[in-house]
């Protein structure tokens, strides 16, 4: 029997199918895509202030930021303090906690009234968020 041996033409050239590694680099994409974690932004820049006995607290909470200017954020929307109470009982409905991250330069007096507009919301469980670095 003859050998038989496959000749190319000498102007071809091999080529290397792109395809499974284009549908492989998409499947990662969308891999990574799946797996991120997000992280809630408070919106504004917050300098907390620092506290030796400060813990972590159940990712189950209500987050609300109150800049030094006096305003007042949830998952960076803009409220009104007497809009605090509605806005919890549409949330949380009186089951769960309230943290505060209040910059260090805000009013002890309007973090007061936003502790007292989320009690009146229902919620009994109110922090005051903290760094345990220090600046």
């Amino acid at each position: 029997m003859r050998n038989r041996h496959l000749q190319m033409p000498s102007d071809s050239q091999a080529e290397i199918n792109m395809s499974p590694m284009v549908d492989m680099i998409f499947l990662l994409l969308i891999f990574f895509m799946v797996t991120t974690v997000f992280t809630k932004d408070a919106g504004i820049d917050i300098m907390r202030p620092t506290a030796e006995t400060a813990t972590e607290l159940p990712d189950n909470t209500l987050v609300l930021t109150l800049s030094g200017h006096g305003e007042i954020r949830h998952s960076g929307q803009l409220y009104q303090l007497k809009q605090i109470p509605a806005l919890l009982k549409e949330q949380i409905d009186g089951n769960g906690t309230v943290t505060i991250i209040a910059d260090k330069m805000a009013s002890t007096g309007l973090t007061i009234q936003l502790i007292d507009q989320c009690r009146l919301g229902g919620i009994e469980n109110v922090s005051i968020a903290a760094s345990t670095e220090s600046p």
